[in-house]
């Protein structure tokens, strides 16, 4: 849905009516992948390239339920930890999806805690770019490093709101809504969502999106969880444009005392 007097959301050129983006891993089965995607409304499906059959091995694939002609697939390079590796997933997916250019940039520091490598980060979307790829990066919450990866080229900042997968909503939005606003490229937390509320709360900051898995693959009703995350990104984006009440430290009533009706 495109709410009224708003802006496109744009990326890489394209307009897109969902400022909600979903994952395909964790889920039981491809069928359930299909289903609680199609709740979601998203249009843009991210999936990692290493770990995903796109018809290149023998067997049930993603594009089964995930079709190309629906759905803007964004290919990722979850479980990179060099900017090396993650140029050659990149370009393995250029070839796989017949030139497809646009693509997720992720370079994780550790297996741990899953956060980005700010510097293998930088090293991958310098070439990556270069290459004529259109780079959506995952990154830290830090203003300047999203500061510098937009000025090389980047179409899309992701700062984490917290740890992939581990559910905690957004544990620095002060940071969040920094890089927000300095911003002119979409801003989109990815990561660290949890429910509903963490999504309109990242809009309500003023993000341009969500980009969210675990929360709906691993909700005990996924498609529920789907829906759940579709109107919360659209709620989030309306509240954010209709521009919050502020915050007072007194009580404001809401009817006003003058010509009430004394016993």
């Amino acid at each position: 849905m495109t709410l009224q007097n708003d802006t496109p959301f744009t990326i890489a050129g394209r307009n897109f009516s969902s400022r909600l983006l979903v994952g395909t891993g964790k889920y039981k089965d491809f069928d359930e992948t299909g289903a609680a995607i199609a709740e979601s409304g998203a249009e843009i499906v991210t999936f990692a390239v290493r770990r995903t059959n796109l018809g290149q091995e023998a067997g049930p694939n993603l594009l089964d339920v995930i079709s190309p002609s629906r759905y803007t697939l964004l290919p990722n390079t979850a479980g990179c930890y060099t900017a090396k590796d993650a140029v050659r997933t990149c370009r393995l997916a250029r070839e796989l999806l017949d030139g497809h250019k646009l693509v997720k940039l992720e370079v994780l520091g550790d297996e741990t805690t899953l956060y980005p490598n700010v510097v293998e980060t930088l090293k991958a979307a310098e070439t990556l770019l270069a290459d004529g790829f259109d780079v959506m990066v995952y990154t830290s919450d830090d203003p300047i490093v999203a500061r510098e990866l937009e000025a090389m080229g980047c179409c899309a900042i992701m700062p984490l709101g917290s740890l992939i997968g581990s559910g905690h909503g957004i544990q620095n939005p002060h940071n969040v809504r920094l890089i927000v606003e300095q911003s002119s490229v979409p801003v989109l937390v990815d990561a660290g969502i949890g429910t509903a509320s963490d999504a309109a709360m990242a809009m309500e900051l003023g993000c341009d999106g969500v980009l969210l898995n675990t929360a709906i693959a691993h909700a005990r009703e996924p498609l529920r969880m789907a829906r759940a995350m579709k109107s919360a990104v659209e709620a989030g984006r309306d509240a954010f444009l209709a521009g919050r009440m502020p915050r007072r430290q007194t009580a404001d009533p809401s009817s006003p005392f003058a010509g009430r009706i004394n016993g």
